[in-house]
């Protein structure tokens, strides 16, 4: 008799697994086309074909060489705030994972008793039980394994955070630190400047003297010298600033920042960008929300799998001396029970928490789709940054050769009697104003650089 109802419940469960609906998650299309602007192309769509030398594959030992940035980009990689709390996040995503695939595993049970009894002052009965129970919840139809597939994306979705942190980081601690060389040069142009501006205030006062000019023209000299000044004072002040944000970043109270010259580095010139699908393998944001679409795909299948029975295998045994009437027998007692559990009647509830899942599905693949675009936007604006400063640059350069020539000629004109002072003055706030921004260009070239290969994916290895 035992041994059919054995046989039984393997046939049954084995008939009920044959139902299992156990799906895997599988991407989806999304929208690639005309994914990156080519501001050179008449087609507009950047067609750069991928390789292994695509530079968002690039180590970022390999992108920024300056070693005192090397030791800076470490430095906030081992103490940065952000990045140390995402590593724990995935401490805690590994956890769960590990106990969602325990699931699968039955649970088990020891709780022995004994009693002592005394009927009518006779002789005390003594009697005892040791327990063991197991308890077993098949997945019949993919509730558990949902659960544990779940939990695996949501570890990656973790990690890819934490890629996106560190990313972040590098290419934040890089432009800072870029910054502060922008603004170290231009403080170096503003101080030559401010000799200039002093020598040529000296020689208002001297042809004043000589009665070649007037007053106004020395106060004009005079005002011109003090507005450099001004203007180095609000340079240094910026200056203060970036070292105390790149020093926030580093995990460290501000201080000063150890630096190279702007003219020094040495970043690539040569991008080889890729296109479409292969954003979705660099950049860590694009993997993270298709890793949540994933999870949002395996809530909706552990959605469906409620809809279905339960099957929960319950086997005991019992070594007692208390059976049956039978004293002091010594023995095993067995049993085993198996329950099915199905959903009738639920209130809707099941068929509202599908709903409200596949509807999280919808979002979450809305976000994947804006993330794939966004990437492509930004790797679109750092090309263009990049041409458009390199452009700029070497037209800024023919532009400053220029003044600088108008500066000395308008100088020796003027001692001459040539040229007024305002020529003199305007020249060299003219020259002044070309420096800083060939500077500024310069730097916002080497900016697009870091931007293009953040938004490659790059920074995180």
């Amino acid at each position: 008799m035992r041994k059919n109802i054995i046989l039984t419940l393997a046939v049954g469960t084995a008939i009920l697994t044959g139902c299992a609906i156990h799906h895997h998650y599988e991407r989806p299309d999304v929208n690639t086309t005309g994914l990156i602007r080519d501001n050179v192309s008449l087609t507009d769509t950047l067609t750069a074909q991928y390789d292994d030398g695509n530079f968002g594959n690039l180590p970022w030992k390999s992108v920024f060489t300056d070693p005192l940035l090397q030791t800076h980009i470490q430095t906030a990689l081992d103490n940065n705030a952000d990045l140390l709390n995402a590593a724990l996040n995935v401490k805690m995503s590994e956890a769960q994972l590990k106990a969602a695939k325990l699931v699968f595993l039955p649970q088990f049970t020891f709780s022995p008793q004994g009693t002592i009894a005394s009927w009518d002052g006779n002789a005390a009965t003594k009697t005892y039980q040791l327990p063991f129970a197991a308890s077993w919840s098949t997945d019949l139809y993919g509730n558990l394994f949902n659960l544990k597939k779940a939990a695996q994306v949501q570890l990656m979705a973790t990690k890819d955070y934490q890629t996106l942190v560190q990313t972040s980081i590098v290419s934040s601690v890089a432009n800072m630190y870029y910054t502060l060389l922008m603004l170290d040069k231009q403080m170096a142009v503003l101080d030559d400047m401010t000799k200039l501006t002093k020598e040529t205030w000296d020689m208002m006062k001297l042809q004043m003297d000589l009665g070649r000019a007037r007053s106004t023209s020395v106060q004009s000299a005079e005002a011109n010298y003090y507005s450099v000044q001004t203007q180095a004072v609000d340079m240094k002040r910026q200056i203060r600033e970036v070292e105390n944000s790149l020093s926030l970043v580093m995990g460290q109270p501000a201080q000063q920042i150890a630096r190279g010259k702007l003219e020094d580095q040495h970043l690539p010139t040569e991008f080889s960008t890729g296109v479409g699908i292969q954003l979705l393998a660099n950049r860590a944001d694009v993997h993270y929300a298709e890793m949540k679409l994933a999870q949002c795909f395996y809530d909706v299948e552990n959605a469906r799998s409620k809809f279905y029975p339960n099957l929960t295998i319950t086997p005991s045994a019992t070594f007692t001396n208390n059976a049956g009437g039978i004293v002091n027998p010594g023995k095993w007692l067995l049993s085993a029970v198996g329950s099915l559990t199905a959903p009738i009647f639920m209130k809707g509830q099941l068929t509202l928490g599908l709903k409200v899942a596949q509807a999280q599905y919808e979002q979450a693949y809305n976000s994947w789709q804006n993330a794939v675009l966004k990437a492509g936007s930004e790797v679109s604006n750092a090309l263009v940054a990049y041409n458009s400063s390199d452009e700029k640059g070497r037209l800024e350069a023919k532009r400053m050769a220029t003044l600088e020539k108008n500066v000395e000629h308008t100088r020796m004109l003027f001692k001459n009697s040539g040229s007024s002072y305002l020529e003199v003055i305007t020249a060299q706030q003219t020259l002044l104003n070309s420096q800083l921004s060939k500077i500024t260009d310069d730097f916002n070239k080497m900016q697009a650089v870091v931007n293009l290969y953040s938004a490659l994916g790059g920074g995180g290895k």
